[in-house]
């Protein structure tokens, strides 16, 4: 598919790679929770517990919810270890639900971008790249070189499907101490690992510090290739780190609305611009506290920026359990069951540990999106822009 069109969809968040506030519960490392699962109930039951994961977070029809909604891409993230067995060997089942986004979204006519969210190691120090609080893809050129064959396995494999948007190919590297380098070297192999096999698909890079950063990436950018940002700005608004914030209002003493929002994007178009390059933000989003915050006006400022910009977008998230913290779904799990458990002192995907033996039946019911309510104000201003 061309540069030239605009993208414009929705996250699939939690479903290839599990996060724990998405699921109501404790942001641990994806893999530290199923270790934890696996203690209690055996290999073998992870593995069923993963598959009624997958086989009931997402579906089909979540896919047709998504195309009603006027969206035309997808961007769905996934963790390395879906994929890969051992170093380079490769799982035929992981690889089988990535078949499954391919048939689904070509029946509905939606474009899919795949987004590598856990890598080897991890790329940065927090639990959405399945880290344990280190950034260990920087510290070994083997796991580089793992990321960069995997890559290549994933373009040969899906480089001729219809529904193929592209490849983004690290999200939200954080270098830390180390030089920018490190990533332009990185990508460098990535790309050519993926031009190997594929040489017009896109290829989606995201700069440093949470793909904030991208001034440094100039030198790679050649035909079919796009930089992504993401932006969740301001921070403590967005995520309602600090309660009681409005927008358009004060927050942390900077006067915030549309002209503000416009303002903190502008830079990235003018990087466009200059150098010819589109912009793709891969996330943004926003915590619902009942829509009494202007919460839907920041939806808006920021799509009429993204719209005034020309810049694709994907928003985060489809679904989530509903939280006083970090950016909530489209569809929300509201009620509070025992598979929630706000009060604590478990909560949300840790109390699967004590009700699977007994509830699992209960637990897949739980996961299906016909038991999330739709945010329908957050919907409907969505759609008005998917559909211009």
């Amino acid at each position: 598919m061309s540069l030239q069109k605009t993208f414009k969809g929705v996250n699939l968040g939690s479903w290839l790679l599990m996060e724990g506030y998405i699921l109501g519960g404790a942001n641990i490392a994806e893999s530290k929770f199923k270790s934890k699962f696996e203690k209690r109930y055996g290999k073998k039951e992870l593995t069923r517990f993963e598959s009624l994961f997958r086989d009931n977070f997402i579906t089909k029809q979540d896919f047709q919810r998504i195309a009603l909604l006027g969206a035309n891409v997808i961007r769905v993230p996934f963790n390395y270890r879906l994929l890969e067995k051992s170093p380079y060997v490769y799982s035929r089942k992981g690889f089988g639900y990535l078949d499954k986004v391919f048939s689904w979204a070509k029946h509905y006519g939606l474009g899919v971008i795949l987004d590598l969210h856990a890598a080897p190691g991890a790329q940065n120090c927090d639990w959405h790249a399945d880290s344990d609080g280190r950034a260990l893809l920087w510290e070994k050129q083997a796991r580089q070189n793992r990321t960069c064959a995997l890559w290549q396995k994933i373009a040969d494999r899906f480089k001729d499907q219809p529904a193929l948007v592209g490849y983004d190919v690290l999200n939200e590297p954080v270098l830390g101490s180390r030089s920018t380098q490190t990533l332009k070297k990185f990508y460098q192999k990535v790309i050519k690992s993926i031009r190997t096999v594929d040489k017009k698909s896109i290829i989606f890079l995201e700069g440093d510090i949470w793909a904030q950063r991208i001034d440094f990436l100039t030198s790679l950018i050649q035909e079919n290739i796009a930089l992504s940002i993401h932006t969740y700005q301001p921070l403590n608004y967005t995520f309602n780190f600090t309660p009681f914030y409005q927008f358009p209002g004060k927050i942390d003493g900077i006067i915030w609305n549309k002209t503000r929002i416009h303002k903190y994007l502008e830079p990235y178009s003018k990087f466009s611009r200059k150098n010819k390059v589109r912009i793709f933000v891969g996330e943004f989003g926003i915590n619902w506290r009942g829509g009494f915050w202007g919460e839907v006006n920041w939806l808006e400022a920021i799509l009429k920026a993204f719209a005034d910009f020309g810049f694709s977008y994907t928003y985060w998230t489809y679904k989530a359990v509903a939280n006083q913290v970090f950016p909530d779904g489209l569809y929300q799990q509201v009620a509070n069951c025992k598979y929630i458990n706000r009060q604590g002192p478990t909560h949300g995907w840790d109390t699967y540990l004590e009700h699977w033996k007994n509830d699992k039946k209960s637990i897949v019911n739980f996961w299906k999106t016909k038991n999330f309510v739709p945010n329908q104000k957050l919907i409907n201003t969505l759609r008005r822009f998917l559909k211009k």
